[in-house]
């Protein structure tokens, strides 16, 4: 067990349900704990006694009882998750209820099986995210495999179907951060080259294709597309803290659209290249230095309406190691940025 911890809440939580404020600090625990914990007076704001649903603030301190250092994981019934796989999924659960549940997903990890993806993804392991239900959560989004961060599960084919709903009508929000060779000039804007699977590619493996706006009618299998970028810190001439927000969501969207900008991810071989490959003002996607050769590119925030109570939520994800080692050589800091640089744009 842990010991009593008085934690305060930072300016960049912001006000928000406590029952919140706790799943994402201690993304394993459960609502009922929680409750239990209120009603019991363990769990206190300001030394005073709460209910799940009272709101805390910025500067409040929090106490949170002692917990378990690391809760068991779920049994899996059928065996053939290895127990270091129902561990690992476990812990990347950032946040869940009765209805979906919210996952970290680690970077090198598929989100489904497919050509060359094995049989070790994100839908393979749900079975380990069951919790008790019957049936294991059903994954409403992707993610490329290489790509960390936020990913949405539903746990009944209801709450499938909204979310689904709620992706093909923009009422969810996704901000990645990436790691970009070269600096975008402008600093903001969008871009909106439309997209095509390059021949002889399937899944994972295709390559998508930009198609300029003004050409769109000579290729008929090309899609729009459009990303909103916005520059949030840069090192000279050569890299930058890029925040991508996918107004359309394609295979390879964000990837492709930059290395059409001539600023590749660091770390996509696919897209980037090395420097000769690169034709626009980027050094390609091998950085170099003491920075990782993994893709840098991670789904840092999420904005979605929950499927039941219509609450507006808003998930984090913490930066993968790889790229907080980058983001520490660095010396960036998240909180030296704003969480949503589109806000009211």
């Amino acid at each position: 067990m842990s010991a009593v911890q008085l934690i305060t809440v930072t300016e960049d939580e912001g006000a928000q349900r406590l029952d919140r404020w706790v799943k994402r600090k201690f993304p394993l625990i459960t609502q009922g704990a929680i409750e239990k914990m209120c009603r019991t007076g363990q769990l206190r704001v300001e030394s005073g006694r709460v209910k799940a649903s009272d709101h805390v603030l910025p500067g409040q301190v929090v106490r949170v009882p002692p917990l378990p250092d690391t809760p068991a994981p779920v049994p899996v019934s059928d065996g053939k998750i290895s127990a270091a796989d129902v561990k690992m999924i476990q812990n990347a659960v950032l946040w869940k209820d009765e209805h979906m549940i919210i996952l970290n997903k680690p970077a090198g990890l598929a989100s489904q099986g497919g050509s060359g993806m094995g049989e070790r993804h994100v839908d393979g392991l749900a079975e380990a995210l069951k919790f008790g239900y019957k049936d294991k959560p059903k994954l409403v989004h992707r993610l490329d495999k290489d790509t960390s961060g936020l990913l949405m599960l539903a746990r009944t084919d209801r709450v499938a179907r909204r979310l689904s709903e709620a992706l093909r009508h923009r009422n969810t929000r996704k901000i990645y951060w990436a790691l970009v060779a070269g600096v975008p000039n402008p600093k903001q804007g969008s871009i909106k080259y439309g997209l095509m699977k390059a021949p002889g590619g399937r899944g994972e493996g295709e390559k998508m294709l930009c198609i300029h706006p003004a050409k769109m009618a000579d290729y008929p299998d090309a899609k729009r597309a459009q990303t909103d970028f916005f520059t949030l810190w840069f090192l000279g001439a050569r890299m930058s803290w890029m925040a991508l927000e996918p107004v359309t969501g394609r295979t390879h969207q964000l990837r492709a659209h930059m290395a059409e900008m001539g600023h590749p991810i660091a770390g996509d071989g696919k897209y980037g290249g090395n420097t000769a490959d690169n034709m626009g003002d980027g050094w390609g996607a091998s950085i170099g230095g003491d920075v990782s050769r993994k893709l840098h590119l991670h789904a840092r925030s999420l904005t979605v309406e929950h499927p039941v109570t219509g609450e507006m939520m808003t998930f984090t994800a913490p930066l993968p190691d790889h790229m907080a080692k980058t983001w520490k050589m660095l010396d960036w800091n998240e909180k030296d940025v704003p969480a949503d640089p589109f806000a009211g744009a």
